[in-house]
């Protein structure tokens, strides 16, 4: 019989109710998103009477999930970035030189006197004054070297040892390149998320693309130049001792030392050693504040390993001016009065607010491990996304109608339960998207377009399974009810190979192609929920209704 139980029809109209109903902020985008907007300004303390008539725009009980708009919607930046990994190899073997000095000095009646020698940005040499015991020296160093800690450089270690005649030879191993490549480009990722979060934009796309490049879209965000100025920063805070200061800029530094610019005041250069006391990656925050002139500042504060490192040096070196380094540019030397424990202290430097704030957000993200250097850069406009949004919304009109209009010609009163099928199920789309956070691109777009034609499939498919029972004289309960069953396996079996298609759309491609994976994927899902639950559904109620003889199909 012809009949489906009551729990059954509860259940498929409670889906499409909650489909729909999460759907719904997105009729009312504009007003929803600065209700939103409005929600996540209270939650960081501000207030007023403007936020309060913003929050007044939605009801609270009601959902207020959007559908994200992409790069191409919205407008907004994009930047393709390369990380320079060349640049941690050199900040390796710098910060190698004092554990290599200490040993040998140590050893210094095995080995003899030392000297730092000058050399390529990725390897380390030291002179040794009897070269008859280099083979020594560079065994001492190898005792150094510590396993890779990579799955692929397992049973490899960090570091390679060998001699230039009088000279010990550092450099990394190729298995460490791989692995500290791969840890660079991750740690680059994970530091411009955070820097793009810090701002507040919405679903930016930031991923990695091959073996050393990130591309980051930012949508809603002014200009690609803008967008450079919140991650293009290397923000590398170190604190190192100071030689001497100097104005001649081409002074001799010395072995293990370095001449850095100082920011405050013009033509004056430090001498400064090369390997910091204490680097920013031990920093665990940073705020913008006001010294005690009341002029901006930034206050920071360590871990406890940089802690322990802070709180020594400054006291052991009372009375000894102390470099704080950012970027290769002195932006503070102070003179250390006292020991500091606790590890916290204040930068204190010509700043404007807006400069410490931007200073004390580049801190809390931490240091990139390198450099980008930026290979592409776009700025898409938002005339340009609304120029896509309402051709994206002529397509979808124009596809609807058709097939509102070709279903209705084709199969009369069942073609309009299918019409009604396909309007809910874009309403559920959206309804999952909205539900998912997804973020709809252009692409996106055409998956729905691409989905409003295909949703019919399924109703055609069991439409004219119907028409071929109906010619063998059966009933027409009887004849509905077989018309679904035996186009069941050609409706899931039709849609799971295209779903299978938008999983590797999905898992290979990205940005765009995603979007479009995205969508495509669940509008099968959709599609094939309406076509087998609602739309029997409908027939099923419309035949207990009117209990016809005959069925037109």
């Amino acid at each position: 019989m012809l009949q489906i139980e009551l729990w059954k029809r509860v259940l498929i109209l409670g889906l499409c109710a909650l489909g729909l109903l999460l759907a719904l902020p997105n009729a009312f985008y504009t007003r929803v998103e600065t209700y939103n907007d409005a929600l996540a300004a209270q939650a960081t303390g501000a207030s007023g009477p403007e936020i309060e008539a913003q929050t007044e725009l939605w009801p609270d009980f009601m959902p207020r999930a959007l559908v994200n708009l992409g790069l191409d919607l919205r407008g907004g930046a994009h930047l393709l970035a390369e990380v320079q990994v060349e640049d941690v190899y050199e900040a390796r073997m710098t910060s190698m030189w004092p554990e290599v000095r200490d040993l040998l000095r140590e050893e210094r009646e095995t080995v003899g006197t030392i000297r730092l020698q000058p050399s390529a940005s990725d390897e380390l040499r030291v002179r040794v004054s009897r070269p008859e015991l280099v083979g020594e020296a560079a065994a001492l160093v190898r005792g150094l070297a510590r396993p890779v800690t990579s799955v692929t450089g397992a049973g490899s270690n960090d570091i390679e040892v060998s001699t230039d005649g009088d000279e010990v030879v550092v450099t990394l191993s190729e298995a460490e390149r791989r692995a500290t490549d791969d840890r660079t480009v991750r740690q680059a990722l994970e530091i411009i998320r955070r820097r793009i979060d810090e701002v507040g934009t919405r679903e930016p796309t930031i991923q990695r693309q091959g073996s050393d490049r990130i591309l980051i879209q930012v949508p809603g965000i002014g200009s690609a130049s803008e967008l450079k100025q919140i991650i293009g920063t290397t923000a590398q805070l170190t604190f190192h001792p100071v030689v001497r200061r100097t104005s001649n800029e081409d002074a001799t530094a010395g072995s293990g030392n370095e001449i850095l610019p100082s920011i405050d005041e013009e033509g004056t250069f430090y001498v400064v050693e090369s390997a910091p006391v204490v680097s920013g990656e031990e920093l665990v925050d940073a705020q913008p504040s006001f010294d005690q002139n009341n002029r901006p500042a930034v206050s920071f504060r360590f871990n406890p390993t940089g802690a322990r490192k802070f709180g020594d040096y400054t006291a052991e070196n009372i009375g000894s001016p102390f470099a704080i380094v950012l970027d290769g540019e002195v932006i503070s030397a102070p003179v250390i009065q006292s020991h500091i424990p606790g590890g916290s202290g204040i930068i204190t430097g010509r700043f404007s607010v807006e400069e410490s704030t931007n200073l004390a957000v580049l801190l809390r993200a931490g240091a990139l491990p390198a450099g980008l250097e930026f290979l592409e850069e776009r700025t898409i406009g938002p005339e340009l996304g609304a120029d896509s949004i309402e051709a994206g919304k002529i397509a979808s009109i124009v596809a609807f109608a058709a097939v509102l209009v070709f279903m209705f010609l084709s199969y009369g009163t069942f073609g309009v339960f299918a019409n009604i099928a396909l309007i809910l199920n874009v309403g559920l789309i959206f309804g999952l998207l909205s539900l998912i956070g997804a973020t709809l691109t252009l692409p996106g777009i055409a998956g729905i377009v691409l989905t409003i034609g295909m949703a019919v499939d399924a109703n055609v498919l069991v439409f004219e399974r119907i028409r071929e029972e109906l010619k063998t004289a059966r009933g027409p309960a009887r004849a509905i009810e077989l018309g679904y069953e035996k186009a069941l396996s050609a409706i899931l079996d039709a849609n799971i190979t295209t779903f299978i298609t938008a999983v590797i759309l999905f898992a290979m491609g990205s940005g765009p192609v995603r979007g479009f994976a995205i969508t495509l994927g669940l509008g099968i899902l959709t599609s094939v929920f309406t076509a087998i639950f609602v739309t029997r559904l409908m027939i099923v109620m419309w035949f207990e209704r009117r209990r016809p003889k005959t069925i037109e199909v």
